[in-house]
């Protein structure tokens, strides 16, 4: 009888392959910021334009800038990156539909594994800025907030960008997983909320700072 589990020790070579490409392809690129946003975002929407704006703050300071290198708000970023002259990087994910590499990405990687994909999201970054967008963007946000929270990972910012859009989700997090003792205040204090490029520039900037000053990475 086929066991279609058969294989699937074989599938650990592939793995590492992967971690592998993304760890030689990434190394270069620290300081770097991992920008996450949806790809379903036109590029006449108001939200593409926030994405180039942040990138191009980011680029400008002197940070790498990290996409899912998809269309969207990841194409946003990536072309906000290229016109500061910063370094653009994109972390595709093979996907039968939206996720292609858009035209912006510099330094891209493809990936078949959204679990690898995730780890190089956080390996080279020392920030994080989650942007308009849905399940994937959630997924990767609270990814990263998850490992400031358990101490896996240093005090880098985790910056969610455009009040309009985050607000109510920052209201259901007080109204209930903080209100019937799921998270601390000081866990949602983690997140940080605005509407300014400069801002996220700031912050991105004092975390490294901080970091760097700790003797970390």
């Amino acid at each position: 009888m086929y066991d279609p589990r058969s294989k699937d020790t074989w599938i650990v070579f592939k793995i590492m392959g992967e971690f592998v490409e993304g760890f030689e392809t990434l190394r270069p690129v620290w300081p770097a910021v991992s920008l996450f946003g949806g790809a379903r975002v036109a590029r006449d929407h108001r939200y593409y334009d926030d994405a180039r704006r942040v990138a191009s703050a980011l680029a400008k300071a002197g940070f790498s800038i990290i996409t899912g290198g998809g269309p969207g708000m990841m194409e946003a970023a990536n072309l906000g990156a290229r016109e500061a002259g910063g370094q653009s990087i994109g972390l595709n994910i093979k996907l039968p539909f939206e996720q292609k590499t858009n035209e912006h990405v510099e330094t891209g990687i493809q990936f078949d594994y959204f679990f690898v994909r995730k780890v190089m999201f956080v390996k080279y970054a020392c920030g994080f800025v989650g942007l308009p967008g849905g399940f994937g963007t959630l997924d990767e946000i609270f990814e990263a907030i998850t490992l400031r929270q358990t101490g896996k990972m240093p005090d880098f910012p985790v910056i969610l960008f455009g009040r309009s859009f985050w607000e109510g989700m920052l209201e259901w997090l007080v109204h209930e997983p903080l209100r019937h003792g799921m998270i601390s205040e000081s866990d949602l204090a983690l997140l940080r909320l605005t509407d300014s490029p400069d801002e996220v520039v700031a912050w991105i900037r004092a975390g490294y700072e901080a970091c760097k000053q700790a003797g970390l990475p």
